[in-house]
């Protein structure tokens, strides 16, 4: 892949990679598994390590879980409940120790800590003088849900610091950090309960375990078989322990639930060589684990050497290899994602893998299946790494008795109808029909988002409502909206509904600009979109614009070329577009010759983020001035502007002696010129 389609890729990933958290922390409904999930962290974590200037603050690398849910009270935590990064082999560990060794040399007479890690919900636990005052879910780490009251039914947690009682001296504010958990026998128990009960019964654990913390009615959690273990301290009002050892020893001292698996380690070493023993033991420990974690025993060390991302650099996680079974592949289904991507699934004869009968698998994309030689009825080999959606690893070639079918992709959407788009060269098989069923609700939150038609106070679940409700079939409709239809919705009131309309005849006004990025078309982003914006003055003339014309202009490649005139000819967009004219929503850039600006003749590029200006504002406030913004730092460039977490264009632009604008010196440009 190269340069453009990874630095294209970035976004997209990110997005996928939030909508699976939220779909994991905040729903507990998770769709695919937690290894194809730490793969797809991996690969975003190395393409921001290649481009950080694309690291944004809402990037999954910069989080370390989701949102909290709406339903509980959100609650701040007393300093940062972070995520650990993962190692997958004994490569990847070494690696680790590799990268902070060269921080600190320090780190060869910490000694290590290993623990379970514990497939639950991480909660944080509150004490005051003792006594168990609050709790909370980790949520995005920095906020998350009070779930006091139900954590409160469980039997493990003190509600009471044991040695308070005694008169034994406790810190007067102790917060504790722990993992909620059923233990495999439990669940077992539990599920035949149910299943003698005529209800329906648990698919795993761990979201049994997040969904029981959740419930609204306390009584519901605890009928659950919750336990717990602790196994860090977040904050204290004294200094309890300077190990990580030590802390584990404390907090048994206390009286908390602490595992008797964890064990100390002198050297590196050695901790390499228990690897294997932890993955061995696997089946024998009594509730579900999915590796073991590694902690520096110096907490002062561990501290010391801070963190990358969000992840600690002082600890990490071991993850299991997957299990694998095989069965037979019934059919090859096929979804349709929000950005039109066409994503074929496994449909499985049943299988019982690591507890759970599956009957679906992620077969990632068609070259996967071409690559692999994936036919329909062939016995597969099945990959579990977590607790929902396995992937197909591949065909068992032996098993072969003739009655298998090559698969091919399929020519139309199966959601619309259209025709589907691919490119020689490139994995994704596209539906671009802006009016697909299957994305309208998608595409309609990306037209209306802060990047594009910036239209305040139309969330998704407003959308959902929309669209559901028949008022909406395409993003045109929303300038067809009256006010009396939207009275008749749920949580509609006049207020809300004439800010709504209010809000999106402002939208109205936006730029051409603004007005292609929010069409959707594949390749296109806000720097592009002003590209184009810039050389064609008008969507009248972009539509009609060739092949040739397209790669005029700076940044548009062949494939990108191929996508903006594909998306023009297709019949449901030329539709669109005519609806758009005739209700009058058809902006026009302004012609300005190279005089026209302060800035005319002068070529920025923007890294990190500013302070007040969003990077669209800031490139529009040039684009006025006459200057004109690129991706790419070059010798042609004259500026670069600079704001938080600049990345390696900051460092192109030092070595080429480009000029260096923060936002204030940028703004006092404008003024000066």
């Amino acid at each position: 892949m190269d340069e453009q389609k990874e630095r294209a890729y970035v976004p997209q990933l990110q997005k996928e990679i939030n909508y699976h958290n939220y779909r994991y922390h905040v729903l507990d409904n998770p769709l695919i598994s937690d290894y194809e999930f730490d793969q797809l962290l991996q690969k975003l974590r190395i393409l921001e390590s290649r481009y950080p200037d694309l690291i944004t603050p809402d990037s999954p690398t910069q989080r370390s879980g989701a949102t909290p849910a709406e339903k509980f009270q959100k609650t701040s935590h007393p300093a940062p409940i972070l995520s650990l990064a993962n190692a997958f082999n004994k490569d990847d560990l070494a690696a680790w120790f590799g990268r902070i060794r060269k921080l600190d040399e320090r780190v060869n007479q910490s000694g290590f800590v290993l623990e379970p890690k514990i497939d639950g919900l991480t909660v944080v636990l509150h004490y005051e003088n003792g006594i168990f005052v609050k709790g909370a879910t980790r949520g995005d780490g920095e906020v998350g849900e009070d779930i006091t009251t139900n954590l409160r039914t469980i039997r493990a947690l003190p509600l009471r610091i044991p040695l308070s009682d005694n008169g034994s001296r406790v810190p007067q504010h102790l917060v504790v950090r722990g993992e909620v958990f059923i233990l495999s026998k439990d669940f077992i128990e539990l599920n035949n309960k149910l299943e003698e009960a005529g209800e329906r019964t648990y698919q795993n654990p761990r979201n049994t375990a997040a969904g029981s913390l959740r419930q609204l009615d306390p009584e519901l959690t605890r009928q659950r078989p919750l336990t717990l273990f602790t196994y860090a301290i977040v904050h204290s009002s004294e200094r309890v322990a300077d190990t990580q050892w030590g802390t584990l020893e404390v907090l048994r001292k206390y009286g908390f639930p602490v595992s008797d698996l964890s064990e100390f380690r002198e050297t590196f070493q050695e901790v390499l060589e228990r690897v294997d023993h932890w993955m061995n033991r696997r089946d024998d420990i009594p509730f579900e684990v999915d590796g073991v974690v590694i902690k520096l025993n110096d907490l002062i060390l561990s501290t010391d050497l801070g963190v990358a991302g969000k992840d600690p650099r002082g600890a990490i996680a071991m993850k299991y290899p997957a299990r694998e079974v095989t069965t037979r592949l019934k059919e090859i289904g096929v979804n349709v994602g929000r950005t039109g991507v066409l994503t074929p699934y496994a449909i499985l004869e049943a299988v019982e893998i690591g507890g759970v009968v599956v009957r679906q698998a992620t077969l990632h994309n068609f070259e996967y299946i071409a690559e692999k030689d994936i036919r329909i009825n062939d016995r597969i080999l099945l990959k579990r790494a977590g607790d929902v959606i396995p992937y197909v690893i591949g065909p068992v070639l032996d098993a072969r008795d003739g009655s298998e079918q090559v698969y091919q992709p399929p020519k139309v959407c199966p959601s619309c109808g259209q025709e589907v788009e691919h490119f020689e060269g490139e994995v994704a098989w596209y539906c671009v029909n802006s009016s697909c069923p299957a994305q309208l609700v998608r595409n309609i939150e990306h037209f209306v988002s802060r990047g594009a038609m910036d239209i305040d106070g139309l969330g998704i679940k407003i959308v959902e409502l929309l669209v559901s409700a028949g008022l909406v079939k395409d993003v045109a409709d929303l300038y067809l909206l009256q006010r009396e239809q939207l009275l008749q919705l749920e949580g509609f009131a006049g207020k809300k509904a004439d800010n709504l309309l209010a809000a999106i005849s402002a939208s109205r006004k936006q730029s051409l600009s603004r007005f292609i990025n929010a069409l959707g078309i594949r390749g296109i982003g806000e720097v592009s979109s002003v590209d184009l914006a810039r050389h064609f003055h008008s969507l009248d003339v972009l539509k009609d614009s060739t092949l040739g014309q397209l790669q005029m202009v700076s940044g548009i490649g062949p494939n990108i070329a191929v996508s903006i005139r594909d998306w023009f000819e297709r019949p449901a967009n030329i539709q669109l577009l005519n609806k758009f004219k005739q209700i009058g929503i058809w902006p026009q850039e302004e012609v300005k010759s190279a005089e026209a600006g302060p800035l005319s003749g002068l070529t920025f590029v923007i890294t990190g983020t500013l302070p007040t200006f969003s990077r669209e504002g800031a490139i529009e406030m040039i684009e006025k001035a006459g200057g004109k913004v690129t991706d790419s730092v070059s010798r042609n460039t004259n500026y670069l502007v600079v704001g938080e977490n600049a990345g390696s264009k900051l460092d192109k632009a030092k070595a080429l002696g480009v000029p260096i604008l923060d936002q204030q010196a940028l703004e006092n440009l404008v003024d000066l010129k």
